[in-house]
């Protein structure tokens, strides 16, 4: 069922439309100078890029050599590079190197391919499911043209199975597929076109099986009371694919997580800013798409434990203790049951009041020491407790807290150059509505006035 033209790839219509560098680069004629340039295609799996690659191999007047980064080695480059060398000098055609998941070669292999894109002797077309910034080296990738492919969406999956299902390289119309059915295959495929075929294709023979058993049982029941049955299906039709076909076709959908890439930093990333946008249902669904995924619990508890103290801060001081019980459970008991004090601690974190006052204050003072802005430590706060240190005039003047009423002394701790610096500046949220006022009390005691 792989698209044999643009015209029937689904779901990359940004990429397929009339005029767009894609189709240019499919219908134009290549020549030895001015030959299409290299792509890259970037994308989850399932979604066409090596579709795409084939497509465009098709075009007139060129030679289609496929490697996988998997397997290949800088020797098995250098001889298509060489062979491709013949193929122009002798034919005049341009060879179309398709690497798949090139993000797997290393520097040096990459290096190896730099000449023959650059002189355009290949037309390299090289997919990869991770983020080509990171992946490929920046000589190569700015010879490129970059193509990023989206996720299938439902109707797009939808399109491809009804299409599968009426095509003669499908199923041929020998199966209808039943309405519950087909929305369970676009559910489960997680927006990947080949999972989505595959799982067609298993639950069509899930059904020819079930069907086949019951007329086996029909052609024995008949048998006994005398009468001739026909072989076959018992409506002669085609053959149903229910939900319980795919069901048991597809136990649980695949879910597109890369623990080293993308998936592993824009999950985290979306469950950190769901709780700190207060909305516990999206927080436990981004958590459950990790654990899901088998990502390393410990590091999604330091997450929880990381959030607890930037994003709800001192407006519920007591959401820290929450999250290191969490994190301290999760260690002691593990998975999958230390799922049930995650969930509980990421709820709690979601639904308190957040202030990142304090940490925010935190990093206010660590600029102001990096830019020299720290001054000397005040005499009476500095250690007396070594021979000689009183003689240098250390503790001299110091008022011991706990001797003045509140446990307040009336002095100065900032250093000189920082007197009246102000770094902590409390929220209205939660618990820290009240620190502002407390604040202002102790500072009223500092000064030695009455609080």
């Amino acid at each position: 069922m792989r698209p044999r033209t643009l015209d029937e790839v689904l779901g990359q219509d940004h990429l397929t439309f009339p005029g767009s560098p894609l189709r240019q680069l499919v219908e134009a004629r290549s020549d030895a100078r001015t030959g299409p340039a290299s792509i890259m295609l970037w994308g989850p799996p399932g979604v066409g890029k090596t579709t795409l690659a084939h497509v465009i191999s098709h075009a007139e007047g060129r030679s289609f050599v496929e490697l996988s980064a998997i397997t290949a080695g800088v020797r098995d480059v250098r001889q298509v590079v060489e062979t491709a060398r013949r193929e122009r000098e002798m034919s005049g055609r341009t060879t179309v190197l398709f690497l798949d998941e090139i993000h797997r070669f290393t520097k040096a292999q990459q290096d190896a391919l730099l000449p023959a894109v650059e002189n355009r002797l290949v037309v390299l077309v090289a997919a990869t499911t991770e983020n080509p910034s990171f992946s490929v080296i920046a000589p190569l990738l700015s010879r490129s043209l970059l193509l990023t492919l989206k996720p299938l969406t439902d109707e797009a999956i939808g399109g491809l199975l009804d299409r599968a299902v009426s095509d003669p390289r499908g199923l041929a119309g020998e199966f209808a597929l039943e309405d519950d059915a087909r929305a369970m295959i676009v559910r489960v495929a997680g927006a990947d076109a080949r999972r989505s075929l595959t799982v067609l294709e298993a639950a069509a023979g899930i059904a020819r099986a079930r069907v086949g058993a019951t007329d086996e049982e029909g052609a024995e029941a008949g048998a006994d009371d005398g009468a001739e049955v026909e072989a076959g299906s018992a409506t002669g039709g085609p053959v149903h694919i229910s939900e319980d076909d795919v069901a048991e076709a597809s136990a649980e959908a695949v879910l597109r997580y890369d623990r080293d890439g993308d998936q592993h930093y824009d999950v985290v990333s979306a469950f950190i800013k769901s709780i700190r946008g207060s909305d516990p249902d999206a927080a436990l669904h981004y958590l459950a798409r990790m654990i899901v995924a088998g990502e390393d619990p410990r590091f999604i508890c330091r997450r929880v434990v990381i959030s607890a103290a930037e994003d709800v801060g001192m407006a519920d001081p007591n959401a820290l203790t929450v999250a290191v019980s969490a994190h301290q459970a999760v260690e002691r008991i593990g998975m999958p049951e230390g799922r049930i004090p995650l969930a509980e601690a990421v709820v709690y974190l979601a639904t308190a009041p957040k202030s990142p006052a304090s940490y925010k204050a935190l990093d206010a003072a660590i600029a102001d020491v990096k830019a020299g802005r720290a001054g000397q430590v005040p005499l009476h706060l500095r250690d007396a407790h070594y021979p000689g240190a009183k003689g240098l005039g250390h503790g001299e003047g110091y008022l011991y807290s706990h001797d003045w009423p509140y446990g307040v002394s009336p002095q100065e701790y900032l250093p000189e150059t920082l007197t009246g610096t102000t770094y902590y500046q409390p929220t209205a949220n939660g618990a820290e509505a009240r620190m502002a006022e407390r604040l202002a009390s102790l500072e009223r005691l500092r000064r030695g006035e009455q609080a």
